[in-house]
């Protein structure tokens, strides 16, 4: 019995087209090809292709072997020039990467276990080879000597043997004069749980001038010493005007005291302070009260710092984010809904236990008002605390937020259950 394929003959320039073509068989080609149907007109297979049929065979009952029939058909094209992108748009021309097939998919589970595993043992300080996405990769640190050197390679021992705990660190083996830093922002502060990033290089006048820190804003100005350029006002740095031990020393500062003043002197609990002057409004109820209407604004931008930093991680510490925020997932979302309910910004979330509970009480069918959950006494409620009526909008973005912080949670495996159940439970009596 012969087969024809149609479009196999010499007349037809397979190996001659543009890179836009495509390789496809016709609707009822492919059709008669799933089917396992071969009509005689359709497909051809010249005989001195041996082991694909045998005419002697013919009264015999044979059964069709499509994926052996693909293989054949694989192998007969495997020494034409096919453009770019023809081998893919033709399922019969691929061949499996191994024998498993469709085993090669990892399980969600699987992929959360790598997640797991990877962010483990994701070290403090290491250093790489390429720096392409730095800030300053293209800007050439330019003549250096054998001093610059021995003090960077200083630089670097310190930072890997004395980083806190909460700050990891990458730098360049090709250029030693980048720096990439990480830090979680502090419990008790609006940055808590968030990750912020800083890009730092050594000028070739290092350690006789400090080095220049450029900070990934995503466009958000978080803090007074932040701006959303990228600029980092700091007196170490020599960005802000200083005195004394405030100010870089060629031979005592290091750049693991850059990054220590950020976390402590930046990240704190009322950045509001931070602006010059503004300290001075810190022991009247009118600055309090601007302070904590400051700290809902910065906790807002430090979740869509998070969102940036999911949807888009800088270069060598992807396995760090994706990690961080599976971990401490559940407790960002708890925060959030925990500030909605009109908490200060910063204050202690109830453990999980007591916010199971509260959750039990509040969605209990039948409950009056008189038995809802009222706040604990180590909970600050910032209206009644502070005097403070927050707008509406506060609650309407973090709302926003929450909703997509759960889904990119979702996606990096974090234990979301909880939040989930809630919305589903809300979502019914509209479904119905």
């Amino acid at each position: 019995k012969r087969l024809m394929l149609a479009g196999s003959s010499s007349g037809d320039k397979v190996g001659s087209c543009t890179e836009n073509n495509s390789f496809k068989a016709s609707e009822a080609e492919r059709q008669n090809f799933d089917s396992g149907e071969i009509e005689e007109e359709d497909y051809y297979i010249d005989d001195e292709d041996e082991g694909c049929y045998d005419d002697d065979n013919e009264g015999s009952d044979y059964e069709f072997d499509e994926s052996d029939f693909n293989q054949q058909l694989a192998d007969k094209f495997d020494d034409l020039d096919l453009p770019p992108g023809v081998e893919a748009s033709v399922p019969w021309l691929q061949k499996a990467a191994t024998d498993d097939g469709p085993g090669n998919f990892k399980s969600m589970s699987e992929i959360e276990d790598e997640i797991g595993k990877k962010y483990k043992f994701f070290k403090q300080f290491d250093t790489v080879e390429d720096f392409s996405d730095h800030h300053y990769a293209n800007k050439p640190v330019g003549k250096t000597g054998k001093e610059w050197t021995k003090r960077i390679q200083h630089d670097w021992k310190l930072l890997e043997n004395d980083l806190p705990a909460s700050i990891y660190v990458r730098v360049s083996e090709n250029r030693m004069d980048l720096l990439r830093a990480v830090m979680i922002g502090p419990q008790g502060t609006p940055y808590h749980d968030g990750l912020f990033f800083f890009d730092a290089q050594f000028p070739a006048s290092y350690p006789a001038s400090p080095p220049i820190v450029y900070y990934h804003s995503g466009g958000l100005r978080l803090n007074p010493n932040l701006y959303a350029c990228g600029k980092v006002c700091l007196s170490l740095l020599g960005t802000w005007e200083g005195h004394g031990c405030e100010k870089w020393n060629s031979a005592h500062s290091t750049m693991l005291q850059v990054l220590i003043s950020i976390q402590a002197l930046v990240l704190n609990e009322k950045p509001y302070f931070n602006e010059p002057g503004y300290e001075t409004y810190a022991n009247n109820a009118s600055g309090q009260r601007t302070a904590l209407e400051y700290n809902d604004t910065t906790f807002q931008y430090s979740c869509r710092t998070m969102l940036y930093s999911l949807r888009r991680a800088p270069q060598h510490f992807e396995d760090l984010v994706a990690g961080h925020f599976r971990e401490r997932g559940r407790a960002i979302l708890a925060a959030c809904k925990y500030y909605m309910e009109g908490n200060k910004v910063g204050s202690i979330v109830p453990d999980e236990d007591d916010e199971d509970k509260e959750l039990e009480s509040a969605n209990a069918e039948g409950s009056s008002s008189s038995s809802a959950v009222k706040p604990k006494n180590n909970q600050v409620d910032l209206r009644a605390g502070a005097g403070v009526v927050r707008p509406a909008s506060f609650k309407t973005n973090m709302e926003v937020l929450f909703e997509e912080l759960l889904m990119e949670f979702n996606v990096k495996g974090a234990d979301t259950k909880k939040f989930c159940a809630v919305k589903l439970k809300k979502s019914q009596p509209a479904a119905a």
